[in-house]
């Protein structure tokens, strides 16, 4: 079994997918005819949106994401987080924790989309050595 994507619910899929690239410098892979689905290269897994719309008709009932309290969080690991971080914001993300240097040995950092959904920016965690 392999992990293949991970879908978010937005408004708008032209936008989001036109955010993620300007903020995080993603590529696009694929953008419905219909523009309601859309999909990100970043590695093995791909980051796709659908919009609410079509998952509506699909008989579901997606609720917005809320930064403040998120059900979960997508993570971009860049070597970089201050750099990443600031273009993130200066292409339109909402700043929600400043970079910061964690116990654990690993940078982080938040900002969330402009459909809510919290995102990380950090570092790759520093895994102990097996003494």
């Amino acid at each position: 079994m392999i992990f293949r994507y991970t879908i978010l619910y937005v408004a708008d899929v032209p936008a989001a997918l036109e955010f993620y690239q300007k903020a995080f410098g993603l590529d696009l892979l694929f953008l419905h005819e219909g523009k309601d689905y859309g999909e990100l290269a970043t590695g093995e897994t791909k980051l796709a949106f659908s919009s609410r719309d079509l998952i509506r008709k699909l008989g579901k009932a997606p609720v917005a994401a809320q930064a403040k309290a998120p059900t979960f969080e997508i993570a971009l690991e860049v070597d970089d987080v201050p750099a990443a971080f600031a273009k993130a914001v200066a292409a339109g993300a909402t700043p929600q924790q400043e970079p910061r240097d964690e116990p654990w040995g690993q940078t982080t950092s938040y900002v969330s989309d402009p459909d809510g959904y919290l995102i990380e920016i950090c570092s790759p965690v520093q895994v102990p050595s097996a003494g």
